[in-house]
């Protein structure tokens, strides 16, 4: 019994007597987009801490996409364009056990909440058959607006004082399905594909945090 009580006061203890608010900035997605025209993102991350390794996240950036599809046999055309912001909230938590007031490092685990307002151009399109010719048409423009449940996991590591750098895992999961029956947007910022009900995705970050 003695054993256990001294095991336990060797333990570290943390004071929560720190106040740290981190910026960060994904470096992923532009580097991989860079090699392509159709599509881009920009995503940015704040977290602070809250108390007993709980972080409160609001994430945010934005995007678009441009669709010019010619299919493998040249009998059908579509061309469009989309663009959109997001933003994001909800709560990270810390895995490992902080060693001292100084020690940020982390691995953790999360949810988050996240809503996209989009804009789809019209989209023309043109279909070409053997007996009825070729017909050109189009699609209107729309307005939609994207909910999705995210779960999240990942680290952050402290190189440098106040500079991190991590990576981010994610499934998202599309909560208003039905709205994107019609020519759903072919890439949403902050989530993915847009014809698809779920997704994983993943981000790397550079982080920079502010102590006092």
């Amino acid at each position: 019994m003695d054993d256990m009580e001294e095991e336990e006061d060797t333990k570290p203890k943390v004071v929560d007597t720190v106040k740290q608010l981190r910026l960060g900035i994904d470096i992923s997605k532009p580097f991989m987009y860079s090699f392509s025209g159709e599509r881009r993102s920009y995503e940015a991350e704040i977290d602070y801490y809250l108390r007993k390794d709980i972080y409160a996240v609001v994430e945010s950036g934005f995007g678009g996409a441009k669709v010019n599809y010619t299919d493998p046999n040249h009998l059908a055309d579509l061309i469009y364009t989309s663009n959109n912001v997001f933003f994001k909230a909800g709560v990270s938590k810390g895995m490992l056990l902080r060693l001292g007031t100084n020690d940020w490092d982390m691995a953790f685990i999360g949810a988050r909440y996240a809503f996209s307002p989009i804009r789809r151009s019209a989209a023309t399109y043109t279909i070409t058959d053997v007996f009825w010719g070729q017909t050109s048409g189009s699609i209107p423009a729309k307005n939609l607006t994207a909910h999705w449940f995210e779960l999240v996991g990942g680290t952050k590591v402290e190189f440098f004082k106040g500079v991190f750098v991590g990576w981010t895992i994610r499934g998202k999961f599309r909560l208003n399905q039905k709205t994107f029956k019609e020519l759903p947007p072919a890439y949403v910022a902050g989530y993915g594909k847009g014809d698809k009900n779920s997704v994983f995705d993943f981000n790397f970050y550079l982080n920079y945090a502010i102590r006092w």
